[in-house]
Order: C-alpha cells, then structure tokens, then sequence
C-alpha cells in the first residue's frame, strides 16, 4: 500500500528548499523593483499597480497550471516539467532585471513579465511536491518545516542581499537568482519522479481556493445568517491592503522621503519580518490560551499606532539631533513585526472555524480569496495616496485600514454567538 512506504524528511527539507529560494526572491523582489521601477516612473501608484501583477497571474493562472500538473503524466511525473520551465527561467530573468534597468523602460518591464509568467509556472506544481511526498498524518510537521525554510529566506532576502545591494545593485539578483537554480537542481535529482502519496494540489493551493470561492462564495454571504462571517473576511480584506502596501512601498518612502541608502531600507524591514519569524509561535501559543479574535484585535491596535507613529520619527530626530533615526525606526518595525504575528497567525485558523470540519475548504477558499484580492489593489491605492498627499500617506493609509478592519472584526464576532462551536473565539 502507498501509506506503508517511507517517509524522508531529508527530502521534505529539500522541497523546503524551494521555499527559501521562493520567498528569498519575491521578498527582495518586492522591496527593490518598486525602487528600480522608480528610476522611470515617478506616480507611486503606478509603480505599485505594476507590483500587484504578480498577485493578478497568480489569482488567474496557478489553479488553471496546479490542475494541469495534477493530469500530466510523463517520464519525469507530473510536477517537474513545470519546474524544468520555470526554475531556470525565472532565475535567468531575474539576474537580467538591473541590466534592463539601464537599457529602457519597456525591457525592464518585458524582463519582468517573463520573470513573473516564470515564476508562475512552478509556484503550484512546488508547492504540492510536498502532499506528494508526506503521508497525511505528517503533513503538519512537514509544512512547518517548509514555511520555517520560507520565512528564513524572507529574513536572509532583507538583511543579506541588501547588503550585497549596497556594494553592487546587480550581486543580489545574481546570488537569488544562482540559489534558485541550486534549488532547482537539488529538487530534480532528489524528488521522486513518482511520489507515493501524489494526489491533487487543489486543497494545498491558496489560489485554486480563491479561484473556486470566487464563483459560488459570495453569493452565499449575502445571506443574513452569514454576516457575521462576512464581516470577519472585509476585516481580512482590509488590514490585507495595509500590510501588503507597507510591503511594496516601505522602501520607496524610506529613500525617497527619509533620504535612506536603498539597501539600508530593505535591511531596516528586514527587522519587520524578522519580528514576526521569531514571534509566530508564541502568538499561536497565546491565541490558543487567548482566544484568537482577542489576539488578532490586539494586534489590530497596536499595528495602526505603530504605523501612525512612523512619519514622526523626523521630527523627534530635529529635536534630539544624537538621535539615531534608522535604529529608532528598526526598534518600531520590530515590534510592530511582533503585533502583525499576533494577527497573522490567527487568521487563518480562525477563519477555517467558521463553517466547522464539513466547510473547512469553503472558508479556506474564501480567506483566500479576500487576502488575495487586496494584494493585487493594495500597492497601487496606497501608492495613489503617496502621490496625492506626500509619502507619509504610506503610513497613515496602512493604519486606517487596520482600524476599520479591527471594527469589522470586532463586529463580526459579535454577530456570530460565542456558543457556536462554528467560531471558536475562545
């Protein structure tokens, strides 16, 4: 029988590795091209809607690539064709973004629309080699494993190839894009060509989710029974928008703004992500003894005050000239990396909730859905209020979407009764 086979954790932190070169290059990708775009595109909002075309494919090719790979059948499986197209291309292109930089507007953008298309052809197919690999029962294990792996490359894409920023623009994109070849290969000559636990990818993917939502999710919360369950997923929409805004945008505001070295900015949010790394389990501890909505509503405090305390920083900095503004900033993006692992956290589990064990894939889709579709508006609305009201904006658009959200929250699980075991607020 397949589950009697065995199970290799060598090889599910092989598959990890695919995980660390995946967000080591969307992380740094997402701190510097808005930089880079910035050298021939002044509108913020037009620089921040062209960071939202990766969420955009996302959302309307990775299930139709995800459902493909799960029918293919060759002599390599059914996964890594997708990877032999997209790993190296992907690599390729993204050592060839600063070089388009200095060529023309229209072959930077053409570098990176091969880079996302290729980054979009193996996203799914990498991501379910690791259901294909683990036996049910370890699968918790497992995407612990792979999302430590995940987090790690964010936090080495921030505070290492920054630094490699500083002395070379092209040395990053170089060494990302070498790692993700290095994962390309370690993944081709390890996983099984025929994985004995292969199945579909449809439950592991975040964008067949939303996509399967899409179609049939919204009709049903417009039932009355189901508004307290709407509001929680506009409270996931909204603070979705401020987060993924600060994301794209923190680097353009700290060095067009704060006059900061551009990889001093992606260092200094390094220290966001480094935060909510660090800080992820014991937030999941505390929502388990806490109740998660409490933690995620603390959290929707704390965030907005951290945020709207940001643009200040220069003027405390002309009061205290031996002030050290960019430490002072680290310390803030810090702790406000801790309030976001107090929200984050909870969320999805939190939402899986709501519908009980027969609707778990349901609600699944649909916190997909909303996450997902504030990512591809998010950079563009905020980047429209840095140019129409100066850069703070940034920051003042991210905390107001918090807030409302924090009342949709709240809302919502004052709606839904805390006797029913559907949302288990405590």
């Amino acid at each position: 029988m397949k589950e009697s086979k065995p199970f290799s954790y060598s090889k599910i932190f092989v598959i990890g590795s695919g995980f660390f070169a995946l967000m080591l290059v969307w992380t740094f990708y997402n701190a510097y091209m808005p930089l880079i775009l910035g050298e021939y595109i002044e509108s913020r909002a037009i620089r921040g809607a062209i960071m939202g075309l990766d969420n955009l494919l996302a959302v309307l090719l990775i299930p139709v690539i995800g459902a493909w790979s799960d029918r293919l059948d060759t002599k390599i499986g059914n996964r890594l064709p997708f990877l032999v197209i997209g790993m190296p291309i992907a690599a390729l292109f993204f050592i060839l973004i600063p070089y388009g930089a200095t060529v023309t507007l229209w072959v930077l953008l053409v570098v990176d629309i091969v880079f996302l298309f290729a980054m979009t052809i193996y996203r799914a197919p990498v991501i379910a080699l690791m259901p294909d690999h683990t036996p049910s029962e370890k699968r918790s294990t497992a995407n612990g494993i792979i999302n430590f792996m995940g987090g790690i490359g964010a936090i080495v894409a921030l505070f290492g190839l920054s630094t490699l920023y500083g002395i070379d623009r092209t040395y990053p994109f170089i060494v990302a894009g070498l790692l993700l070849l290095l994962a390309f290969m370690l993944l081709y000559f390890t996983v099984d060509r025929h994985p004995p636990y292969v199945g579909r990818t449809d439950d592991e993917l975040e964008e067949t989710q939303a996509a399967k939502s899409f179609f049939h999710g919204l009709r049903l919360l417009k039932k009355p029974e189901f508004r307290g369950h709407l509001f929680i997923l506009i409270a996931i929409f909204l603070y979705f928008i401020g987060y993924t805004g600060i994301e794209a945008l923190f680097t353009v505001y700290a060095v067009e703004y704060l006059q900061m070295e551009e990889s001093a900015a992606g260092f200094t949010l390094g220290f966001f992500s480094l935060a909510f790394v660090l800080f992820a389990i014991p937030a999941g501890l505390l929502g388990s003894k806490r109740g998660k909505a409490p933690m995620m509503l603390l959290g929707l405090i704390l965030l907005p005050m951290i945020f709207i305390s940001i643009p200040f920083l220069p003027l405390l900095d002309n009061l205290f000239p031996s002030m050290n503004e960019v430490l002072l900033l680290q310390i803030i993006l810090f702790i406000g990396g801790i309030a976001w692992a107090f929200i984050n956290v909870q969320a999805y589990p939190l939402v899986a909730d709501l519908g009980g064990k027969s609707k778990i894939g349901f609600f699944t889709g649909l916190y997909y859905l909303f996450s997902m579709a504030s990512a591809i508006i998010a950079p563009g609305l905020l980047g429209l209020l840095m140019d129409l009201f100066t850069h703070p904006a940034l920051f003042f658009g991210a905390a107001a979407s918090f807030v409302i959200a924090f009342l949709f929250l709240r809302k919502g699980s004052q709606i839904i009764p805390k006797t029913d075991r559907k949302l288990k607020i405590s």
